[in-house]
């Protein structure tokens, strides 16, 4: 269900992926979310995905964001930015561009967040994933070394370098994990750590009924939300704001721009 009560609210988080055209996010965010790998390319212009999930009865609410590759509305891509929890940032190493841009947005993401840090005085941490897919390729392909990748994080201890395949599922458990486990969240979050709930069960999902019966046959449950929508611009620009004046009120506020 869409509106998973009030209790979610200081438990909810957002995952934004990030990356060139044709990389694999999606195919990443699929095995996510249900395990599968699409051989079939589509272009991705901005897909949301919500999973919602019961933990030792305590509840949480993980929006994903699955942006396009061509970012044809750079206020959009820093708004995404600017509303992120965790990042993921994804290349093919086979492709050497690929690689570039994730520089590029490894770069803009932290000045992004530096700005609205100091208007709001939140955490320095911010988890990040570099990842390099399709290390199913033969070495041959391979345009990007191993040390490259792990040069990006060596410096921050809250991010991270994977090299996986989404398309023969190596790594991919791995990566969610310490994403989590750097995000300060509940390592059941990743996909192999929990049971996977049918919407059948969503009514009863929340309540402590189900928590008290279940919990003792396991710990951790996962449903996705079929009917979630992206908040609108709106929205997001409002929940910018009130952070801004919640938590900045008594700084002299610099400018940071959404465009």
């Amino acid at each position: 269900p869409e509106n998973i009560g009030k209790e979610l609210t200081k438990n909810s988080y957002r995952m934004v992926v990030l990356g060139a055209s044709r990389v694999g996010k999606s195919s990443i965010v699929s095995r996510f979310l249900n395990g599968r790998f699409e051989d079939q390319y589509t272009p991705t212009i901005e897909d949301f995905h919500r999973k919602v999930y019961n933990i030792r009865g305590d509840m949480y609410q993980l929006d994903i964001l699955d942006t396009s590759g061509n970012h044809p509305f750079p206020a959009m891509r820093r708004l995404s930015i600017l509303t992120g929890d965790v990042f993921i940032l994804v290349f093919s190493l086979d492709n050497r561009e690929s690689f570039d841009e994730v520089k590029r947005l490894q770069k803009q993401i932290l000045e992004v967040k530096s700005c609205l840090k100091n208007k709001t005085k939140e955490s320095a941490d911010l988890p990040m994933v570099i990842c390099g897919n399709k290390n199913d390729h033969s070495e041959i392909f391979r345009k990007v070394r191993s040390d490259e990748g792990e040069n990006l994080v060596s410096s921050d201890e809250n991010c991270a370098y994977f090299e996986v395949s989404a398309k023969k599922n190596t790594n991919v458990d791995e990566m969610f994990y310490v994403l989590f486990s750097m995000a300060k969240l509940p390592h059941e979050m990743s996909p192999a750590l929990h049971r996977k709930i049918s919407i059948q069960y969503g009514d009863t999902f929340q309540q402590k009924s189900f928590r008290m019966r279940r919990v003792k046959e396991m710990d951790a449950y996962g449903m996705i939300s079929p009917f979630a929508r992206r908040p609108s611009v709106n929205s997001d620009l409002k929940y910018i704001k009130s952070k801004v004046l919640r938590e900045g009120q008594s700084r002299e506020r610099e400018k940071c721009t959404i465009q």
